[in-house]
């Protein structure tokens, strides 16, 4: 019974994947699509490609999304490790509400509360006006509960009697983090940088609240082409940032795969 009724598991399954992956598949075939228009194939082409790499707006928008990815990664990745490591180490019962309620609530909430208490920062001491300063700390403030999800799963499996071994030999406690600890659960931060950076480069909603006037991200960008139409270059812009997403995806599950599938 079980073997007849498998093949519907496994349409279940085909039709699933098709689902999600399809139109992805569609996107990146029609970047090379030699018409303005995405109604129908006319023929091959590179030149919505070349027309990309000579768009000023999108350089500029790409540049600042990964100017913004590589400062927010960075910070959230050392604040995220010391989350981490102090989620393993102290079982305070406040601490994971303080460190993973960014990944919980809605992004659309988080853009809100954060574009309000930007504005009222400024006007109280004129400082952090809307633009690149407010994306990087509102990624920041996204992605760092993302990053000691992975290095506090990391921190689980690692044998804590090597720490105990190191004190006894005479170690500080800073030699046995640095020498025994952060050797070890390193995989686990560098996995977390890059989800960091995936997540950043991505982000559309939180980004569209805090940019201000003038903060062209890449998503931003895509989004303000596709309201006039979805052209090839949208495509191509599109095919590009997810291969670079994938790319990122498929260095991070080879780093320190255990980390990702506890976080999973």
């Amino acid at each position: 019974m079980a073997k007849k009724n498998a093949w519907w598991l496994w349409a279940a399954a085909i039709l699933t994947y098709l689902f999600l992956y399809l139109p992805l598949v569609i996107v990146v075939v029609f970047s090379f699509n030699d018409s303005r228009l995405n109604a129908e194939w006319v023929g091959f082409t590179l030149d919505w490609y070349r027309k990309l790499f000579h768009n000023e707006k999108m350089l500029t928008a790409a540049g600042n999304s990964l100017m913004i990815g590589v400062v927010s990664s960075l910070a959230s990745t050392v604040l995220g490790t010391l989350a981490g490591i102090a989620l393993h180490k102290y079982k305070l019962r406040f601490l994971p509400f303080l460190v993973l309620t960014p990944i919980a609530i809605p992004e659309l909430l988080m853009g809100v509360s954060l574009v309000i208490f930007f504005v009222i920062v400024n006007q109280l001491l004129g400082i952090l006006e809307l633009g690149l300063i407010t994306i990087i700390l509102s990624h920041i403030a996204f992605c760092v509960g993302f990053v000691a999800i992975v290095v506090r799963a990391r921190m689980q499996g690692m044998d804590e009697s090597l720490v105990e071994a190191a004190r006894d030999l005479g170690a500080t406690p800073f030699q046995a983090f640095r020498l025994v600890t952060l050797p070890v659960i390193m995989p686990g931060i560098i996995a977390g940088a890059l989800m960091a950076f995936t997540l950043s480069i991505d982000d559309f909603v939180i980004t569209f609240f805090t940019a201000g006037v003038g903060a062209a991200t890449l998503p931003l960008e895509i989004y303000s082409m596709i309201k006039i139409a979805v052209t090839p270059e949208v495509n191509a812009v599109s095919s590009l940032l997810m291969l670079l997403t994938l790319v990122l995806i498929v260095i991070a599950s080879r780093v320190s795969p255990s980390a990702l599938r506890a976080n999973g």
